[in-house]
């Protein structure tokens, strides 16, 4: 084998189920078809979820540091401000983080996502992984004991495992035959741009309501971090977008008081039309659909890249124990069994904040109360369950003066209980449960979820070895 796990695509899904497998000693290689990474903003806010992803993976501090809060709206029209929009729900609008509490991410913060791509990239190669660029692959096959993806340029790659993480038009899921089924959320193409701008402040999220006969709005959005703003601009149905500088900042002067030459800068530019799709199989064989490979979002409530990143945090701690022979293979099956019904809630949700049938906020676009309770993964055996059950994100707490978060953080499992019991395996943490989660004894799975809950111990060694946590990895 050249490796275990290829994972074909340097998105964030790719790079984070590297960085996941990396920690675990996994050997994992990344190729992706460009020359470099995605250099657009595109997937722009990451969830409270994704931010106690990120604080897990060692690369929280770093994404803190690159982003910010998102600004409130501000009306236009005729070069005159009509006043405020409320982009997100009041609990959403503050989005720093307040350590100690339940959920101690509040709100989206706001980071490009070619910075996040960067940062990623960069805790991967610290920890020792790899990314081989200009690397198309264009088809696979598989055996009973690996898979071999083959590349336009005639090479091959041979893995135990794969990983189509590769978009939206991926070439490995087609190669497998994988179809996809969904709907155009909305027919009137959307330009997507960043730019900079000259005579435009960067304390608000500037909207500029429809005018004209293209019947379009604009929006110019300040990237937090950079001196960007993200442009996005819809037109009717059946136009052809013109994605050059030119045309961006005719679309800037047609739409808005500013001139064409007040956008000094464009830097990327694309056409999309939102659209949901959902995989019909998030496996096949040898190989894993994640990420926008197996769904594909409208950016409203931006849930795109953000499940994309969950589709890898499930995933990795489950084919590191498969690797490692602490588990049965069957435990990779679960991956699907999981992640597709989430994926395909949280599509239907995109679509309907898309057409403005749900508003943003933490309670609905938050991604915190996503869980997997009727998961064969979910045991709960508690006589009469809590409020939070088997299959449930663990919620953060301080108990004893430990922050369960510290507690979790790292590719291993912990166990919820007033005491160590005999017999607990050395690489399973302990530490008490807190009386918000209920009575009984909590174990906590690798991505942060609860596996199995008790009154006793009784049956916790039987799922630990059936999980792949009975031995040390």
């Amino acid at each position: 084998m050249d490796t275990d796990v290829l994972i074909v695509g340097a998105g964030p899904t790719g790079l984070t189920l590297g960085i996941d497998l990396a920690r675990r000693g996994v050997a994992a290689l990344v190729v992706e078809r460009a020359d470099g990474l995605f250099p657009g903003s595109r997937g722009k806010g990451l969830q409270p979820r994704t931010m106690e992803v990120f604080d897990d993976l060692g690369v929280l501090d770093a994404v803190l540091a690159a982003g910010g809060t998102y600004p409130v709206g501000m009306i236009w029209q005729d070069g005159r401000r009509l006043g405020e929009h409320r982009m997100f729900d009041a609990d959403e609008a503050e989005g720093a983080p307040a350590q100690g509490a339940g959920a101690p991410y509040t709100g989206p913060w706001m980071v490009p996502q070619w910075r996040t791509q960067e940062i990623l990239r960069a805790r991967l190669e610290e920890l020792g992984g790899r990314i081989v660029f200009g690397r198309e692959v264009v088809g696979a096959e598989q055996d009973a004991q690996g898979v071999t993806l083959r590349c336009a340029d005639g090479s091959g790659l041979r893995a135990r495992y794969a990983v189509a993480a590769d978009g939206g038009r991926s070439a490995l899921r087609r190669a497998l035959g994988v179809g996809m089924t969904g709907e155009t959320v909305d027919p009137k193409p959307t330009l997507v741009a960043d730019v900079r701008i000259s005579g435009l402040d960067r304390d608000n999220w500037h909207i500029f309501p429809p005018r004209g006969e293209d019947g379009g709005f604009l929006a110019l959005c300040p990237l937090a971090g950079t001196e960007d703003f993200q442009l996005t601009a819809q037109f009717p149905e059946d136009t052809v977008v013109d994605v050059s500088a030119d045309a961006v900042r005719e679309v800037v002067a047609a739409r808005s008081h500013l001139a064409a030459e007040d956008v000094t800068e464009v830097r990327w530019a694309s056409e999309f039309r939102p659209r949901a799709a959902l995989a019909d199989r998030f496996r096949a064989g040898r190989v894993f659909l994640a990420g926008d490979a197996a769904h594909i979002h409208s950016p409203a409530g931006g849930q795109g890249l953000n499940t994309s990143v969950q589709d890898a945090y499930n995933l990795g701690w489950k084919l590191g124990a498969v690797l490692a022979g602490d588990a049965p293979e069957a435990l990779l099956d679960t991956y699907e069994e999981e992640r597709r019904p989430v994926a395909a809630g949280v599509l239907g949700l995109s679509t309907r904040v898309h057409r403005g049938e749900v508003r943003r906020g933490t309670a609905t676009t938050g991604q915190l109360g996503l869980g997997y309770r009727e998961s064969s993964l979910a045991a709960e055996t508690r006589t009469t369950p809590g409020p939070v059950r088997a299959g449930d994100r663990a919620p953060d707490a301080v108990v004893d003066g430990v922050r369960l978060f510290d507690t979790f953080r790292g590719p291993h499992w912990t166990l919820l209980a007033p005491h160590r019991p005999a017999g607990l395996p050395e690489h399973v943490r302990q530490a008490p449960a807190p009386a918000s989660y209920g009575t009984g004894l909590f174990l906590v799975r690798p991505d942060g979820y609860v596996g199995w809950t008790g009154d006793t111990g009784e049956g916790l060694a039987e799922y630990l070895a059936g999980c792949g946590a009975a031995r040390t990895p």
